[in-house]
């Protein structure tokens, strides 16, 4: 997890991103994402997420439901924030 958090940082430092690297940024932005809530027991939705991340021991349906901590929350919303700034429409489970 750490080598996906510093390459998020380091990807998504970039203001202005060429189409590939742009959808990588996206991605890696999603995954982060996604892996907190994975963590906290979250049931995903989309096949997409249940790929990457299975629903093994899942206990919440919605995310609004996932008991994470005042640091995983402010996470979340930087994420989403870097999510908009990038125009990722579409990433959610």
């Amino acid at each position: 997890m750490r080598f996906v958090v510093s390459m998020v940082i380091a990807v998504a430092a970039s203001t202005v991103a060429p189409p590939a690297l742009a959808s990588r940024i996206c991605h890696s932005l999603w995954f982060e994402r996604a892996a907190i809530y994975k963590d906290a027991g979250l049931c995903f939705k989309t096949e997409r997420a249940i790929n990457y991340f299975g629903n093994a021991g899942c206990s919440y349906d919605d995310e609004r439901d996932v008991p994470l901590t005042p640091r995983a929350r402010a996470r979340i919303e930087e994420l989403f924030a870097k999510e908009r700034a990038h125009r990722c429409g579409g990433w959610w489970w």
